[in-house]
């Protein structure tokens, strides 16, 4: 379904506060910001990673707004990325979809890659879910393992403290959905790492990863992770595992594992709760 042009909104408890790394000031945050349609006032955002974005397909009463038609809003470049803000209920919860991601290695600052999670919170967003597909370094993992994202690696490093970045009430309700719709079995936890890319690691390279205690590698999740946490979001995240260290088919995956992946958020989704009726997870 396709929107009208957006109307300029915000959030008025949801006031992002400027850091040293954005070039964006908040005017512009809020020119970005516009109402969805009445009823849809999401407080869960969910970033679908690369080929991921069918998850938007499940949400009923829909409404998708292209990058191409938000001022100011960065476009998508990456196949797999489909460029659309979608809007609409899962499990009868309101939320929004990015059906595609910003990257640094796409030219984008990372005031620019994060840009999405800053208007989030205007929208008045409390909740985020970050998904991607990675590449498994643990041996324990297979092609199609969905890992629960219990810490990351960032290489760069930004602020702020990251020893809290990943719900750990939300990590236990996700191992529960899986339980119930017999996911445990190739659901595993561990140890995100986030580089530059576009490349893929060369074997060195991983190797060097895996000694640092990262059990899967990908390019993006963490900076929206942590402008997230800088804004007081709860954060979960998920990452479909495509190829492996060892792997010569790099760009292997496993679609029969998206359905599972897309029905652990929806499972996930019918149980979290907005905080300001004080029913969390």
């Amino acid at each position: 379904m396709e929107a009208s042009q957006p109307v300029i909104h915000h959030h008025p408890s949801k006031l992002p506060c400027p850091g040293p790394e954005l070039n964006a000031p908040l005017q512009e945050w809020d020119k970005t910001a516009f109402s969805p349609p009445p009823q849809i006032l999401p407080f869960v955002a969910i970033i679908c990673g690369s080929g991921l974005g069918g998850l938007a397909d499940l949400l009923e009463n829909s409404v998708a707004f292209p990058y191409k038609d938000i001022p100011r809003f960065p476009q998508s470049t990456v196949p797999g990325h489909a460029g659309n803000l979608v809007f609409g209920e899962l499990q009868g919860k309101a939320c929004v979809c990015m059906q595609g991601r910003f990257h640094y290695y796409e030219g984008y600052s990372i005031a620019m890659v994060t840009y999405p999670v800053r208007v989030s919170t205007l929208l008045g967003v409390e909740t985020l879910i970050v998904t991607n597909a990675a590449g498994g370094l643990n041996p324990k993992f297979n092609v199609g393992d969905i890992m629960l994202i219990r810490d990351h690696i960032n290489m760069p490093g930004l602020f702020p403290c990251m020893s809290d970045a990943y719900d750990a009430d939300l990590g236990r309700l996700a191992r529960e959905v899986a339980e119930e719709q017999g996911c445990s079995s190739f659901l595993q936890q561990g140890v995100y790492c986030n580089v530059g890319g576009p490349a893929f690691e060369t074997v060195a390279e991983s190797k060097i990863l895996l000694s640092l205690l990262a059990d899967a590698v990908g390019m993006s999740t963490v900076p929206e992770v942590i402008v997230a946490r800088h804004h007081g979001l709860r954060v979960f995240g998920l990452s479909l595992i495509t190829n492996l260290l060892d792997s010569e088919e790099l760009e292997r995956n496993d679609e029969g594992r998206k359905g599972e992946y897309c029905s652990c958020v929806e499972g996930m989704m019918g149980r979290i709760h907005c905080k300001q009726n004080d029913l969390l997870v």
